[in-house]
């Protein structure tokens, strides 16, 4: 098959959405060599995790020679499309360009999320009007929709009205690197940090929706031999404002830690393999990437129930409802106290995060979503 991708993400972004661009084509190349693989980007962005695409031979890159280049993308890309003689097209995070249905290339969309509409208000209105045109318009147009997580899987058709069997889910999968065994020790020194030898992890943009501060308020209801400092590996803005007002608040300036502007994922492995806990109160998401890393590197996880977390994090890691404080203490009181409880989260999270996110599955189960497209009839 010779398959063309949206590139925009995988050249220019380097935290999800780029992560998984990055991942998904070289899983696929990997283990579906047989294919031709041509990637489409306005723009390249220097940078190690892109250097690989750039080089390889496997690969064939494609950028505009025009000022336009949102324009490119969005509609004129098309005809580099048809003089590449594509089979498919994958729009890996949300787009496809429009016309598509007039070429005879057949045309798939992932969709990570619709936050913007379960969550409005987190989004300025002009965004989410964008958002929502661009999603609906690929959904309605792609011949077919992988959706990174059943949940996702429900609200492409709960708010689009598209039909359940022209949706795939295929699962994210993560990183190579979380796949490697390697002693804690020696994946990546994070001790430039100054942070303690016990700690829990909270990794992830600091921003409301991922309902931090009921974390911080769950420290109230902690004993003290279990108010171990917490690590907070994110960005943030506004709402890092405020959580960082109800630190102090709660007397706790001392035992929080905060971690910016993190891209080396041999760090970031390093900090999930020696946290006692990671703890992910997140409101909604898509897949939530997190709870699968830190089950890859046998950290037991704490999620709220809500959303696609008990699929990423499986029937061994603990579900507690997002606004009680109270609740979250008491399970990371459990899960810090009973010995056996946290070896049974550690082996049997690994095992199922192996078998649901591993890059062999979600690439096999990627390519059988080709061939459905390709056998649809004309």
């Amino acid at each position: 098959m010779k398959i063309g991708y949206d590139a925009k993400r995988l050249y220019g972004n380097f935290t999800g959405l780029g992560n998984y661009s990055r991942s998904l084509l070289i899983n696929l190349q990997h283990y579906h060599p047989e294919n031709d693989y041509y990637l489409y980007t306005p723009k390249i962005k220097d940078s190690p995790y892109t250097h690989f695409f750039e080089q390889h031979p496997d690969y064939t890159t494609h950028q505009p020679n025009t000022r336009f280049k949102s324009w490119w993308r969005w509609c004129s890309m098309i005809k580099q499309l048809k003089k590449d003689q594509l089979d498919i097209y994958h729009g890996l995070s949300h787009e496809i360009p429009l016309n598509m249905q007039q070429t005879p290339i057949r045309t798939i969309v992932t969709i990570h999320d619709l936050i913007f509409n379960v969550y409005p208000n987190t989004y300025p209105p002009i965004d989410r009007w964008i958002f929502n045109l661009k999603c609906q318009h690929s959904c309605k147009t792609a011949d077919r929709i992988i959706a990174i997580s059943e949940h996702t899987k429900k609200d492409i058709i709960k708010f689009y009205g598209i039909q359940a069997d022209k949706i795939d889910v295929v699962y994210q999968s993560c990183s190579p690197l979380f796949f490697e065994k390697e002693e804690a020790a020696s994946i990546g020194n994070f001790q430039q940090f100054k942070i303690p030898s016990r700690y829990l992890l909270s990794v992830g943009t600091v921003e409301r929706r991922k309902n931090l501060e009921i974390i911080i308020e769950a420290y109230a209801y902690l004993k003290k031999d279990f108010q171990l400092p917490l690590v907070i590996v994110g960005k943030g803005k506004k709402y890092k404002d405020k959580i960082k007002a109800l630190i102090q608040k709660q007397g706790l300036s001392s035992m929080v830690y905060w971690i910016e502007n993190l891209k080396d994922n041999r760090i970031l492995k390093s900090l999930y393999q020696n946290a006692e806990l990671l703890v992910y109160p997140s409101l909604y998401e898509g897949f939530g990437l997190p709870v699968a890393e830190a089950l890859l590197c046998k950290t037991p996880v704490i999620a709220a129930k809500t959303s696609s977390l008990p699929e990423a994090g499986g029937p061994h890691s603990q579900y507690i409802a997002p606004h009680n404080a109270k609740a979250w203490a008491a399970a990371i009181t459990n899960v810090l106290s009973d010995s056996s409880l946290r070896e049974q989260m550690m082996s049997k999270g690994y095992t199922y995060a192996t078998a649901h996110f591993s890059p062999k599955t979600t690439a096999n189960h990627t390519i059988k979503t080709y061939q459905k497209t390709l056998n649809k009839n004309p």
